[in-house]
């Protein structure tokens, strides 16, 4: 008999078709587990997948009373209780650095669109006007990338190759985190320095109650009218109503964004700026992020199910 794998998150079944040749499946299809599965079903659960970002907390646990694995399907866990799930002695796997790449070439991609106003170029195009030799002031000159100060906020998997892709752009790269890495960029002591300094801020942190609205009026502020901010990180970690007014004021040039507070729900005040270039949460969402994602899954379901540590669990220290 197939071990059980309760799928608590909204994913396509094409995701899951690897997982179903190996396990046999309870899928929630992201409705709430008790109204799908009854209580004995769900008494049965030892191991489920779930979005990082979904929220899992004690009284979403109290349903899986057997529950001795929680697999995130992705980098992030921020939405799985970590006190309540090690306390009840809950393995708590993810796919570290499997997207990495993937969310790295996302941010510049926003990065690119946002400085150099493609998203207005395109229309400018498509609606005669450059035809017509209309002239606009959205498309003035604006500042290339070599030279460019590129302060990249948290420098993990993702931050580093998001430094890296930034470097090959022969731009200046700095950065703030929790702590100081040996790489070969200027490091900055608080997010308040990095941003007094930098034109571009990469938000590339890891989401958490400390990092939770890290971004606020002040930080953007200190970008300056020629700043763009871009977010391939979580929603949670710039203050969105900050984000919008310091965009409607000109407090700041622009922002890229791949996140928001309240997926799939983007504010229309975001929608409705020109200077701001869009992006439906697709970082990680690649051929070869899904492939490497998987895997690191399987490896932590198939682990547990043996009765090995997971090969790939969330490191909390």
């Amino acid at each position: 008999m197939a071990d059980k794998v309760l799928i608590y998150s909204r994913f396509p079944k094409t995701m899951m078709a690897r997982f179903a040749e190996r396990f046999e499946l309870l899928d929630t299809a992201g409705k709430p587990a008790q109204e799908v599965f009854s209580s004995d079903k769900l008494g049965d659960v030892r191991a489920l997948l779930t979005g990082g970002g979904t929220p899992l907390g004690a009284g979403a646990m109290d349903l899986f009373p057997k529950l001795g694995a929680i697999v995130c399907y992705g980098t992030g866990y921020d939405g799985v209780d970590l006190k309540t799930a090690a306390a009840r002695n809950i393995a708590v796997g993810h796919s570290p650095g499997a997207n990495a790449a993937s969310v790295a070439d996302i941010a510049m991609t926003l990065m690119l669109a946002a400085t150099r106003r493609i998203l207005v170029a395109d229309q400018y195009v498509r609606s005669g006007d450059w035809a017509a030799s209309k002239p606009s002031p959205m498309m003035r000159p604006q500042a290339g990338m070599p030279g460019r100060r590129i302060g990249v906020f948290g420098m993990g998997e993702i931050g580093r190759k998001i430094a890296a892709r930034c470097a090959a752009f022969e731009s200046e790269v700095g950065y703030f985190s929790r702590s100081r890495h040996d790489v070969p960029y200027q490091y900055f002591p608080t997010l308040e320095a990095l941003a007094d300094w930098c034109s571009v801020l990469m938000v590339a942190v890891r989401a958490g109650a400390e990092t939770h609205h890290a971004v606020n009026a002040d930080i953007l502020k200190r970008l300056g009218e020629d700043g763009y901010v871009v977010n391939i990180s979580r929603g949670s970690v710039i203050d969105e109503k900050a984000l919008v007014a310091a965009l409607t004021d000109k407090l700041i040039a622009g922002a890229g964004l791949d996140v928001y507070a309240k997926e799939p729900h983007a504010p229309g005040a975001l929608t409705a700026l020109p200077n701001v270039v869009l992006a439906p949460h697709i970082g990680g969402h690649t051929l070869e992020s899904h492939v490497a994602m998987q895997d690191c899954a399987l490896a932590n379901l198939t682990a547990f199910f043996e009765g090995r540590p997971l090969p790939y669990a969330v490191k909390t220290a």
